[in-house]
């Protein structure tokens, strides 16, 4: 295979279409979830407000792309989102590689954040959880943990997360069962979580 370089690529067939379609189903699926669920973000940066006013933890878990999306928001509320302002005490429980390793190793890859939770959550606390298909065992068992230390426990999901529901005091369910979809509006909620927190607890001027 030839690979050029330092030339502008040439557009294929249909593919000027096919951005245009992909965009239109990212945006159909984003307008779908905040036509039925604005309310669900507006309660729980109302949930983060109140946890960080009180120097509770916020911790996010997930897999791949979720636990990607997990220390993404993490990194946010410790270092910044916009503005300079104080950190915000948060963790993702998905860096650890050493405590990552260890529980799968020594136990089961399902405990790796139930066990965390274990060793770190209070009471008044609050946990993360994502799963685009609100199935992954590991995720769940942290939620599970999470209740049983009287943490409040927030779930992102898609639009079958029916496994979830009973473990999650609050739960973001996009509409979708397209993975790459269901991800986009997680992130999109979690930068929308950012700047109410941002707003409410370090107004500007």
């Amino acid at each position: 295979m030839t690979i050029t370089t330092g030339k502008k690529p040439a557009g294929g067939p249909g593919w000027r279409e096919r951005v245009a379609a992909l965009h239109a189903d990212h945006a159909g699926t984003a307008a779908r979830f905040f036509e039925s669920q604005s309310g669900v973000v507006e309660t729980i940066a109302g949930v983060l407000i109140e946890a960080f006013r009180a120097r509770r933890t916020v911790f996010f878990f997930g897999n791949g792309g979720s636990a990607a999306d997990a220390q993404h928001l993490a990194a946010e509320f410790v270092n910044r989102f916009r503005a300079d302002r104080p950190a915000l005490p948060s963790v993702a429980l998905t860096t650890d590689t050493s405590v990552l390793t260890s529980i799968g190793n020594d136990s089961d890859f399902g405990a790796i954040f139930s066990r965390q939770i274990e060793a770190l959550g209070r009471p008044g606390d609050v946990a993360v959880g994502l799963t685009t298909s609100g199935r992954s065992r590991n995720v769940l068992e942290g939620l599970r943990a999470s209740r049983s230390r009287t943490m409040v426990t927030v779930g992102f999901t898609g639009g079958d997360g029916t496994p979830m529901r009973e473990l999650c005091d609050h739960l973001v369910e996009v509409p979708s069962r397209d993975t790459a979809r269901i991800q986009e509006v997680h992130i999109l909620v979690g930068h929308i979580l950012c700047q109410i927190v941002d707003d409410v607890l370090f107004p500007a001027g």
